[in-house]
């Protein structure tokens, strides 16, 4: 019976092999494997028995077959017994030769069987082979192809027999016509040489250990004449390769004579394919081979041949490589082993032939040559040792090629030559050199240069490959550090080696660090001894000015100060304890920064107290000039290098000023003003400095060195009258002028402040006032160089700042000072107006400021004429415009801070009225009746005196002839009119504040006196006011206007739309603000008379309002109790009007169109524009609720709905200008003013979290509102919490809306605060669970979901009421699982969601009556088509099982054990929400299984945080079920077959995943409880499902069925 059954699964996956998916055959492959496992003879008797019974299964299937019974044969070969094997043998056999054509795939693998099963049963398996092998027949291609196999797989069983093989195969080799048969026999061929020759290098461990390589040699020789004469020179190329392969080996089995005698021809043959073949590898290793023999034999041929050799292989060699091609790179080592095996025996000729090769015109020549030298110097070390001269010489050339290739391969060689001792001999050095040299190219430049062959040297670039080989052979060849110490120091000071500064001072670190190790003597420089070698001065100097740049050159500033401190004791030899301390600091510096943060200022600091304190620790003037003296001569070769310049000529003034001998401190200062390039300003200034910081010592010397040097002849030259009109000349004169001045203000600023004094005017000012005036013939020439007149006002600056900061400044009289302030000034006023593109001005204020503190004081008039020029020079330039060049920003707000600076400076010296007059005076340069007094009473505060007399007196007139019309006598006297005439006093003060407050009288007088006919004629004269040119007359136009409104504007009723419409125009003509300003009081004293006038006329604006009509509403929010009343009328406009109209749609079965209404759109966008107000808040506050219940209301029936057409047109225009600045879109106009009004009413808080959540996108979309309402009221709860108790009344009341999409946007609010503790805290729950309950019945079934989930929100914002409600909220929940007639409607998946958050919290005695009743109506959700119930229903059952923990009747355990297999299937399933669910009912369920074992597997693998590996956790939870659950099985396996028909190819996948694991772990007792052969029906069937991957796990679970054989 058993064995019945291993074939009926075998034959039935048998039959499946011929699927068209890949991974289906390859997964019954591997069942077929699994079945071998088992039962490895039955199953290859069942495969044995297919492949004879089905002679015409396609070969591809055969091929699969056979594979399989490789590897059943390969994992059981010990197993097997004869007569099995004699069967595979005999199939395998017949596989591989049933036809004559060569059938690749299906052959190989019958090859492979016998191959395998060879290892074993040679003798049998070599029957069979020879059978087939019979002498003059020529045999199957495979059968020789197999033959060869066997020789690798099986060496010691195989080579026994290769003397009858040989001897059959050898007439063969004449019979075989074509190349394919020719091209096995080959390969055949060499792998018996190849195995020969391992046979024979073990013949220890061989069973035969007398065979010799003679018993071959005759055979193998008659092959290769065949081989070699016949085959060798056919047009075939595979057969020509197959060839060259086979003679390698067998090159070592000929006898030593046919060897010999062959190699004229042979090398030749074979140094012939090279021009036949582009893949050359496999003719390089084969001449390698033959060339080892041949030497192994002591072949004289060689010699004769190897000139030959010796060019092949060279042009071989030079083949460009690419790093993309592992053929060609093979290629190259076999090719340069070749070369190796040559150098061996004929060093001499190989040397003769390779070093003329360096001179070659062609660049891989010369590359391919010095990679054949790089070889050769290290595989033949011994031949090459006395080579060494010889080949050091041959290296001149390459050492001036300038190629990168070359260059690469010559830093290589020299590589290899520092390890094996070549630099030591004579002419090491400049090997040496040249790595320096290469290390010390440019690194941007360098790899910009790629070959000829397009190789690209950008990531292995020539000179990174040199830092890194000097590095190398510095650190790690040990023989080298006598070379290279201390000849690497002698690179260190020349300027064309700089780049190369970091990696030479890191070799010479740890080259000197070795030589300390070793001892004393060895370490110290023997100058005297080494003259090239650089000094200490210089070597101090050069890595002190290469430091001042630190991070350049990859750190040479960290690199050159770690050798400064190692060289201490070749320095001087007090350094060391000094340095050991400083030196430290310097680096930790370094550290704490990058380039980016470093201060440079601060560095050099730092580096120049560094060296001071070094020159104070020598203390030897001899050594201090010395070191002078070296920087000087240094000086030059920083020509590029302008900032090393510049900190060199500083450390010069540092040495300079540590130097006692006078002598030598003039001639160094007139040796640098000889020599000094004064057209670089970066070298003025350092020239500059370093006489500032020599004069700190030598004060008296450093300025007679320059009045010297100004009364010398060079210096005349430079100024003198020939060379005036020449430009050039002129300019260098200039410049020299500039230096000069600047050395006088740095001596001024660094030398001790009580000499300065000493020599400030006879000295210092008066020579820095003669290098900048130049006289010819007496005449003053001005100078047109500004870079002189910076240098003038920056050295005065400096100068002056340190006569000030003198303890007896404050009593020095300076007699030029009056001198120099003009100068300053006349620099200031040159300065071009309009612009600021020099530190000119801003320098000399500096100067100015500092000079007026000094004795004596400046005349009045002059420190006026100061103070003008310097305002009139600063206040006339405007600042830069944001985002442009910040350097000028910089430049504009420090000479704005020089100019205060100033200021307060003069203010300072002259701290009375009188000196602040002077400031001050500065600072300051400078119709009818109704018409007519609206065109003369704004003129009573015209600029003039005189106008505002007249005007008033026109007002006057025009009163009194009012009361003539009115019937008064001419000499009547009116009260009220005869107080304009009082007025007149207050119109003669210039004060504004005067003389509108005069306007103001003026207005009531008129207001009393004027006509109620007149008054809007009035108005809209003065309205005409608003834009009158002069200023105080527009703003005397809104006094009156205000005023006239307030007093009789409870009689403009009629005229308000007038009025209004005026205002909007006016406000259209100009942008004052005072116009602005008046116009909004004049909306709001109307609106405070006539509050509905103004609101209807401003809502009649059009739409969309824009910012004049927006500022006007605006205008509304100044007074609370107006505000409060405008927005009562805004609200009952939105609440009662129509939101929106229904028009129908021209197709039938389109739903109609909404379409908003005007009115409550535009008390919408109005209520927005009042509520922006700040003043509106008190009035918001108090209307908080009905504003947030209204506008929260329009904002759901406005979702969706259009604007009217004509309004669509002008959003598009306004939105495509660009100039729209709000939306006036329904639904976004609507939240806007919800957001507009939560911000005024103290709810920024719930904006913003709004914004946070985009809850405000939501609110506004017809599929997000809900979720946006949801947002709004969990923000309200969190942040708004004292303000909902009167908003909640205020939406209690929309539930008998006529609007259905306004009952669920309530009832979504309400829900959801149920959902935050706040409704406890402010003692809502009851009446929120009393409102929501009633709305259970709402015909419409989102208001009725959205009930339940505020009731399941319980759960979460009160979870310690949910018990005292729970009956109620149960019954409510489960009502909702049977809603309406759709099974799967939203209202039972919100109950199952709601039942799943309340199951946890409910009182246990309440579930206990309804847990079966939910579990048993839930589960057919479980195979749901919508994933959203498919997880709320998974998760519910999993909460079900949470409930019941400990505590589960045997009745619901019944539906615990019903669900397992569905939970485990859907772990499958394609929405992740699903599969999580599942892995939390699993959880769940694992307790009430009363299985530890198992209840630990679903918590260890079903963790929500971590991966599954669904296989492994499925086998894992089979064996638990079938050892503790055995009675389960039959019901778990009907179950899995049932999702064999699932919609999902995942779930239908692991359906026959499960079944097979049940499978696996089940025990022979539990066998009866399946039904084998309907489960291998249904497995058969699902051998055929669409999908590859259903197809490919039912094979594998037929594998699983090998437990029933």
């Amino acid at each position: 019976m058993g064995e019945s059954r291993v074939k009926k699964l075998a034959t039935v996956l048998l039959d499946a092999i011929t699927d068209k998916d890949p991974l289906v055959q390859e997964q019954v492959c591997g069942s077929l494997c699994a079945l071998g496992e088992s039962q490895p003879e039955e199953a290859l008797g069942v495969c044995e028995e297919h492949l004879r019974q089905h002679d015409k299964l396609a070969h591809p299937y055969r091929a699969m077959i056979l594979r399989a019974m490789e590897t059943v044969v390969n994992n059981h070969l010990s197993e097997l017994d004869k007569d099995t094997a004699r069967a595979v043998i005999l199939l395998a056999s017949g596989e591989m030769t049933r036809v004559k054509e060569l059938v690749y795939d299906w052959q190989q693998a019958a090859s492979s069987v016998l191959v395998a099963v060879g290892k074993r049963f040679i003798g049998r398996v070599m029957e069979e082979l020879l059978s087939k092998f019979q002498p003059g027949v020529l045999p199957h291609y495979f059968v020789v192809q197999t033959l060869a196999s066997l020789s690798v797989s099986n060496v010691f069983g195989m080579v026994p027999f290769l003397t009858s093989v040989l001897s059959t195969m050898l007439p063969m080799l004449g019979a075989a016509k074509h190349d394919t048969m020719r091209v096995v026999f080959c390969s055949a061929l060499q792998h018996f040489s190849e195995s020969t020759l391992e046979y024979l290098a073990n013949l220890d461990q061989a069973p035969d250990p007398t065979v010799r390589k003679d018993t071959f040699a005759a055979d193998i020789f008659s092959a290769y004449d065949i081989l070699f004469h016949h085959w060798l020179p056919s047009r075939e190329a595979k057969l020509r390769l197959a060839v060259v392969e086979a003679l390698g080996p067998m090159s070592h089995l000929l006898p030593s004579a046919k060897l010999e005698e062959q190699l004229p021809k042979l090398l030749p043959g074979v140094l012939a394919l090279y021009k036949k073949h582009a893949e050359t590898v496999h003719v390089s290793k084969s001449l390698g081979q033959i060339l080892e023999a041949a030497v192994s034999v002591g072949s004289r041929t060689l010699e004769v041949q190897l000139d030959i050799l010796l060019a092949a292989l060279h042009t071989q060699v030079c083949v460009p490589v690419e790093s993309s091609s592992p053929l060609v790179m093979n290629n190259q080592k076999e090719v340069l082993r070749c070369f190796t095996v040559l150098a061996c025996c004929s060093p001499d000729r190989l040397l003769a032939f390779l070093l003329p090769k360096l001179d070659s015109s062609h660049e891989r020549t010369r590359v391919g040559t010095l990679q054949v030298l790089r070889h050769v110097i290290y595989s033949a070390a011994a031949q090459m040792e006395v080579k060494k001269p010889f080949i050091l010489s041959s290296m001149r050339l390459p050492l001036l090629d300038t190629n990168n290739q070359v260059k690469r391969a010559v830093v290589q060689v020299i590589s290899a030559m520092a390890h094996h001792g070549y630099l030591e001999q004579p002419g090491g050095e400049a090997m040496i050199e040249y790595i320096v040299q290469q290390c010390a190219l440019p690194p941007e430049v360098e790899p910009q240069k790629p070959g000829p062959d397009g190789e690209d040297l950008l990531a292995d670039s020539v000179r990174t490959i040199s830092i890194s080989t000097l590095y190398l052979v510095s650190t790690t060849v040990d023989r080298m550090s006598h070379v290279l110490w201390p000849y690497l120091l002698e690179f260190l000071v020349p300027v064309r080696f700089t780049e190369a500064l970091t990696p030479l001072c890191r070799s010479l670190v740890h080259l000197a660090q070795k030589r300390q190790e070793a001892g004393t003597d060895t370490f110290l420089i023997q100058h005297s001894d080494n003259v090239t070698l650089p000094s200490p001065y210089a070597l101090t100097t050069r890595l002190l000015a290469v430091s001042s740049n630190p991070y350049l050159g990859d750190g040479r500033g960290a690199a050159s100060l770690r050798l400064l401190s190692v060289l201490h004791r070749n320095i001087h030899p007090l350094l060391g304890p000094r340095w050991a301390t400083t030196i430290p600091l310097l680096l930790a510096h370094l550290d704490g920064h990058t380039e980016k943060t470093l201060s440079q200022k601060e560095w050099e600091e730092k580096l120049l107290m560094f060296l001071q304190d070094t020159l104070a620790i020598v203390s030897d003037n001899t050594w201090i000039c010395q070191l002078s003296l070296e920087m000087c001569k240094q000086l030059p070769s920083y020509n590029g290098m302008p900032q090393e310049k510049n900190f060199l000529y500083k450390c010069i003034g540092a040495t300079l000023g540590a130097a006692s001998s006078k002598e030598v401190v003039r001639k160094r200062l007139q040796e640098l003003l000889e020599t000094a390039r004064y057209q670089e300003e970066g070298e003025r200034e350092g020239l500059a400095c370093c006489f500032g910081i020599c004069a700190v010592s030598h004060l008296d010397d450093t300025l007679a060195q320059l009045e010297d040097f100004v009364k010398s002849d060079m210096f005349r030259k430079s100024v003198g009258i020939f060379n005036i009109f020449k430009d050039r000349s002129e300019n260098e004169a200039e410049k020299v002028k500039s230096a000069l001045i600047l050395c006088y203000g740095h001596v001024a600023a660094r030398a001790p402040r009580e000499l300065v004094l000493a020599k400030a005017e006879s000295d210092i000012f008066r020579n820095m006032s003669q290098c900048f005036s130049t006289k010819v013939l007496g005449i003053k020439v001005e100078t047109k160089d500004p870079a002189l007149k910076l240098c003038l006002v920056q050295s005065v600056c400096m100068a002056s700042q340190a006569i000030c900061s003198s303890t007896q400044g404050s009593s020095f009289h300076f007699s030029r000072k009056a001198e120099l302030v003009a100068q300053m000034m006349e620099f200031i006023k040159a300065e071009p107006p309009d612009s600021l593109r020099t530190p000119i001005r801003k320098k000399a204020m500096l100067a100015c400021t500092h000079l007026v503190s000094l004795k004596p004081a400046l005349e009045e008039q002059m420190q006026a004429d100061l103070v003008h020029s310097c305002l009139h020079s600063v206040l006339a330039v405007l600042p830069e415009p944001e985002g442009e060049d910040g350097h000028q920003e910089s430049l504009y707000l420090d000479t704005m801070q020089a100019l205060e600076d100033l200021l307060t400076s003069l203010l300072q010296q002259n701290m009375t009225p009188q000196g602040l007059q002077v400031m001050v005076e500065a600072l300051v340069p400078f119709h009818n009746l109704g018409l007519l007094v609206g065109l003369f009473s704004p003129r009573c505060a015209d600029l003039w005196p005189a106008t505002r007399q007249e005007a008033i007196n026109c007002v006057y007139s025009l009163l009194y002839l009012q009361l003539g019309y009115e019937g008064f006598s001419r000499d009547y006297r009116d009260e009220v009119a005869e107080r304009l005439l009082t007025l007149q006093r207050g119109l003669v003060h210039p004060d504004p504040a005067v003389l509108f407050h005069t306007c103001h009288s003026v207005a009531q007088i008129i207001a009393k006196r004027l006509p109620p006919d007149q008054l809007i004629s009035l108005l809209l004269t003065l309205f005409e006011g608003l834009g009158d040119p002069d200023k105080n007359c527009s703003r005397a136009s809104t006094v009156m206007i205000n005023c006239l409104l307030k007093e009789r504007g409870n009689m403009l009723l009629e005229k308000v739309p007038e009025i209004m419409s005026v205002l909007r125009s006016k406000l259209q003509e100009t942008r004052e603000e005072h116009v602005l300003q008046a116009a909004q009081h004049s909306v709001y004293l109307l609106a405070s008379q006539h509050r509905a006038a103004v609101v209807s006329s401003l809502l009649g604006s059009p739409l969309p309002f824009d910012s004049h009509t927006c500022t006007l509403w605006r205008a509304l929010a100044v007074e609370p109790g107006l505000t409060a009343q405008v927005l009562g009328l805004l609200l009952e406009k939105i609440s009662r009007d129509v939101p929106f109209k229904e028009s129908r749609a021209f197709l039938l079965n389109s739903c109609p169109t909404r379409v908003a209404t005007l009115l409550p759109l535009a008390a919408t966008c109005a209520l927005y524009e009042v509520a922006s107000t700040p003043a509106s808040r008190p009035a918001v506050l108090e209307l908080y609720p009905q504003l947030f219940a209204a506008l929260l209301l329009r904002v759901s029936c406005t979702v969706g709905v259009q604007l009217p057409r004509n309004l669509q047109a002008k959003e598009r225009r306004s939105t495509g200008s660009g100039l729209a600045s709000r939306s006036l879109e329904p639904c976004s106009s609507a939240v806007d003013a919800l957001r507009a009004m939560l911000l005024r009413g103290g709810s920024e808080d719930v904006v913003q979290h709004m914004e946070l959540e985009g809850g405000w996108e939501l609110l506004g979309t017809s599929a997000g509102h809900e979720e946006g309402v949801t947002r709004l009221a969990s923000a309200m709860a969190k942040s708004a919490g004292p303000r909902l108790p009167p908003v909640v009344k205020a939406l209690f009341s929309t539930q008998s809306s006529v609007y259905e999409i306004q009952r669920v946007t309530s009832t979504a609010f309400l829900a959801e605060l149920l959902g935050s503790n706040v409704v406890n805290d402010l003692m809502l729950l009851e009446s929120l669970l009393d409102n929501l309950a009633a709305r259970q019945k709402d015909r419409c079934a989102s208001v009725r979901r959205l009930v339940l989930r505020g009731l399941a929100n319980v759960a979460v914002g009160s979870p310690d009421k949910v018990r005292a409600h729970g009956p109620q909220l149960l019954t409510a929940m489960i009502g909702g699982l049977d809603d309406g007639d759709d099974p799967h409607s939203l209202v039972a998946l919100e109950a199952m969601v709601g039942l799943a958050r309340l199951l946890d919290l409910a009182e246990a005695w309440d579930l206990r009556s309804v847990l079966l009743h939910i579990a048993i109506r839930v589960r057919p959700f479980f195979d749901s088509d919508k994933m959203e119930f498919r997880s709320a229903s998974i998760r519910l059952f999993g909460h079900l099982n949470k409930a019941c923990h400990g505590d589960c009747e045997d009745i619901f355990l019944e539906q615990v054990v019903g669900g397992l297999a569905p939970l485990l299937l859907h772990l499958r399933d394609p929405q992740a929400a699903v599969a999580a669910a599942c892995r939390f009912a699993l959880r769940m369920c694992g307790p009430n299984l009363e299985c530890e074992e198992l209840a630990a597997v679903f918590q260890k693998h079903l963790q929500e945080d971590r991966g599954l590996h669904f296989g492994e956790f499925l086998n894992t939870t089979c064996k638990h079920l079938t050892h503790h659950f055995p009675d389960l099985l039959g019901r778990l396996m009907s179950t899995s077959l049932f999702y064999f028909k699932s919609s999902w190819d995942d779930v239908r996948a692991a359906a026959p995943m499960l079944t097979g694991f049940l499978v696996l772990h089940m025990e022979a007792e539990q066998q009866p409880q399946v039904d084998l052969e309907q489960l291998l029906q249904a497995l058969q069937l699902l051998l055929k499902d669409p999908a590859p991957v259903v197809r490919a796990k039912a094979a594998e679970a037929l594998g699983r069925l090998v437990k029933f054989a």
